[in-house]
């Protein structure tokens, strides 16, 4: 008898069934979306299909009148830069403090209480100590991604640190290897695979974090276009945004996950994913 938890769809079904969450979703909203402007045509919450065809190329393909750029590009593009220098400082950050921590009982008892008291504070809520250090600018921004998914990258990171077999470090030892050899040469190039899968979880903060700082202090991006246009009531913009910035999302964890198995074949036959 066959057991429905053993059953394993062929990559044709796989893919079948992964799209048809996502057809059936937009059928519901074209449904609704009918309904709703036919009750009244000017109705602003569910745009129709050609509503966000308009849109799209408006905000795509033809130039601001005011600046001459094409905004969905200008604002994809910042975005872009902050969230990659947030995401690489967090990932440096969380990689270098969660090694010392995972490996240093010494290093551990100082910093991990402060590092999971660090963790346990909202971002959001030190946003203005940011934006009064550090000014309306790029910075607070970048910084505002770092205090946000550092933390989350160290403790990941440290917890891996603790998960590599000891008897390893035993055997480095006994090699002759002092402990700099030992994070370098033994933790480290297995950390760097995790870091990767690290940095996928922590994708979607990263996110959060940067369209909160755009909505509040800017002049560009994503976030702050999705908010300037929400008081006029454009739902035709926000939901086009909101379903790119989601693509953006994956085409980057989908980049990261073929970057790591190419990188680190080692860690995938070991079961990393």
């Amino acid at each position: 008898m066959k057991r429905l938890i053993n059953l394993q769809p062929a990559p044709p079904l796989r893919f079948i069934l992964g799209l048809l969450p996502l057809v059936l979703l937009v059928l519901l909203y074209v449904w609704a979306s009918d309904a709703r402007l036919a009750a009244n045509p000017v109705d602003k919450l569910l745009p129709s299909l050609g509503q966000f065809a308009d849109a799209i190329k408006l905000m795509a393909w033809e130039p601001d009148k005011r600046s001459g750029d094409i905004l969905l590009w200008v604002d994809t593009l910042s975005s872009l830069q902050r969230l990659a220098i947030g995401i690489a400082l967090s990932a440096l950050f969380g990689l270098m403090l969660g090694l010392v921590t995972g490996a240093l009982p010494l290093v551990n008892a100082g910093f991990s209480p402060l590092l999971t008291l660090i963790s346990l504070i909202p971002p959001m809520a030190i946003l203005p100590i940011l934006f009064i250090v550090f000014g309306l600018g790029e910075l607070s921004k970048v910084a505002l991604i770092l205090v946000g998914v550092g933390p989350i990258i160290a403790r990941d990171m440290q917890r891996q640190t603790r998960e590599i077999p000891f008897e390893q470090l035993v055997k480095a030892q006994t090699l002759g290897a002092n402990s700099l050899q030992i994070l370098t040469g033994v933790l480290l190039p297995q950390l760097l695979p995790r870091l990767i899968g690290s940095i996928r979880l922590a994708l979607g903060t990263g996110w959060l974090f940067l369209i909160a700082a755009e909505a509040i202090a800017s002049t560009d991006g994503l976030g702050y276009r999705i908010f300037l246009v929400r008081r006029y009531m454009a739902m035709d913009i926000i939901l086009p945004y909101v379903a790119w910035i989601a693509l953006l999302a994956l085409i980057i964890d989908q980049g990261l996950m073929r970057l790591n198995r190419r990188l680190f074949p080692w860690y995938q036959s070991e079961g990393g994913r």
